[in-house]
């Protein structure tokens, strides 16, 4: 090879090695498995004391379960039903939660992309139910279906996100009773991770149960979680017909629901930390222990949406030091009782993507990985207090997603013999840079942002003094533009297509459902 061809070569190998360093990685990262020490806030006697007042509210004040069907089952288990309060025995309570799985792997459609979900294994899922978008151009309106699939596109592109949720935002240009159909179907088809099914009903929830299995089969839903269910409760202490028709649906097909009290701490709580976790814990023990009633050993999460409410205005709070005293609370308590638990993850309240919504979602994120949560929802978009997912901030809160990820990692200490003798390679006044260890392990060695800027204002002034909304933008921009489909079987397309059409025959249009009006 002549002179002028090996420079081209070196060249060549030199560009490609640099391109190589600068193209995204795009793999899903496998579910996290925490190397952090969990905060246990509480000691032996405090667990103790939230469970036993948890329990004392469950048998005497009791909880409404505004659903005749949950009243009979209940009944049948053997607990005190008057009227539409039951009282729940403790050791009744206790029994039932026993039979809960301490964890489990989820199955996605791409079995490369299946997950195992509790003890240290945890996942992050976008945020859900937004009612408005901050779109490409950073504009606040309602969203569209196709703002939907945008979202689902962006979610299965993001590598630590390990879901794409189900109605990240609502298509508000889709029928009502027909949205569950197009917001599984978006889930289904834009990405192949797993994704969450629409509870809004037990019918939606039955709809969502049949796709599942035109999905993956009947028979493997028996046997393995496929998808997952919210089920709100209306703090404090009652659960309706909408949520526990949608929780029979999932756990009759042993599909698991998050268990979720939805909690406005001082407004519909005790406005005290310690006693709001004790009232959350009730309630979310009444639910498990349902959901076991429904079919004993079925997979079930303890949930719960966490907010504290401003004393001044009565609006729901982001990021403030009680959520974060409460979210080690409940890992705590869930850990007693040997469940999987979700929260809720880079909360903002701000309006726009700003300083506020960066801070506020920053404290969170640290209280949720070191407090253990395993499923951790609402980690891309949220912000507006859940008024609005904003495309900027879903992308920059899934870098911040990997951040945290590699921070709950733990320390490696599988290199640490080749790089203390790199220190005597190097020795004193030497530098690293050009070591055999530093160009071999460069990559992992310290994570390096996509959408964090770190040049010196020169270079960032050059590059046009971009500001993170702005790179963000860019960015959410590119992955669209370079996205791929993973496409769906051709037979369970058109099944899944001629299942819709059939429903959306059956199920009558919201104006037809409202004709008095």
């Amino acid at each position: 090879m002549n002179e002028v061809a090996v420079r081209q070569s070196r060249h060549g190998g030199r560009d490609a090695r640099r391109s190589l360093r600068s193209a995204p990685d795009l793999a899903m990262l496998p579910a996290l498995h925490r190397g952090l020490p969990v905060t246990e806030l509480m000691d032996a006697e405090h667990v103790a004391r939230i469970d036993d007042a948890s329990m004392s509210i469950l048998e005497e004040v009791g909880v409404v379960f505004r659903d005749p069907i949950a009243l009979e089952d209940w009944k049948r288990a053997g607990a005190d039903v008057r009227g539409e309060r039951v009282h729940l025995d403790r050791n009744l309570v206790r029994e039932l939660i026993s039979t809960i799985p301490a964890g489990w792997t989820y199955l996605a459609r791409n079995p490369q992309r299946s997950l195992p979900l509790g003890g240290k294994h945890s996942i992050f899922v976008p945020m859900t139910g937004a009612p408005f978008i901050r779109d490409l151009d950073d504009v606040r309106r309602w969203p569209t279906i196709a703002d939907l699939n945008m979202f689902h596109k962006l979610a299965h592109m993001s590598p630590a996100l390990h879901s794409s949720a189900h109605h990240i935002v609502e298509p508000m240009d889709m029928v009502v009773s027909h949205r569950h159909l197009a917001i599984t179907y978006s889930s289904m088809k834009y990405s192949d991770k797993t994704f969450m099914g629409m509870t809004t009903s037990g019918k939606n929830a039955e709809d969502v149960m049949d796709m599942c299995e035109i999905l993956f089969g009947a028979e493997t839903m028996e046997t393995t979680p496929v998808v997952t269910g919210n089920c709100n409760g209306n703090s404090p202490l009652v659960w309706d017909e909408t949520m526990l028709s949608a929780m029979r649906a999932f756990c009759k097909r042993n599909q698991p629901v998050l268990c979720s009290p939805f909690v406005l701490g001082g407004a519909n709580t005790p406005a005290s930390v310690a006693p709001a976790v004790a009232q959350l814990n009730a309630e979310a023990l009444s639910a498990l222990a349902y959901t076991q009633v429904i079919r004993k050993g079925c997979p079930a999460i303890y949930g719960h949406y966490l907010s504290t409410v401003s004393m001044r205005s009565g609006a729901p709070m982001a990021g403030t030091p009680e959520i974060s005293l409460m979210n080690f609370m409940i890992g705590q308590m869930a850990r007693h009782y040997g469940v999987p638990w979700r929260t809720s993850n880079l909360l903002g309240g701000a309006k726009t993507f700003d300083a506020q919504a960066g801070y506020e979602s920053a404290m969170t994120m640290n209280a949720v990985l070191h407090a253990g949560a395993n499923y951790i929802w609402h980690s891309a978009g949220w912000n507006e207090a859940g008024m609005h997912c904003s495309v900027a901030k879903f992308v920059v809160d899934a870098e911040m997603c990997a951040m945290g990820y590699r921070m709950a990692e733990g320390v490696r200490w599988d290199d640490f013999d080749e790089a203390l003798a790199a220190v005597r390679d190097v020795g004193p006044g030497g530098h690293y840079l050009g070591h055999p260890h530093t160009q071999a392990n460069f990559e992992r060695a310290f994570f390096m942002p996509k959408l964090f800027d770190n040049n010196s204002i020169e270079q960032w002034q050059v590059d046009g003094s971009q500001e993170i909304t702005a790179r963000a933008l860019q960015y959410a921009r590119k992955l669209l533009d370079d996205y791929q489909e993973p496409k769906l079987d051709e037979g369970i397309d058109e099944a899944l297509r001629d299942y819709m059409a059939k429903r959306k025959r059956e199920i009558p249009a919201v104006d037809e459902l409202n004709t008095e009006h």
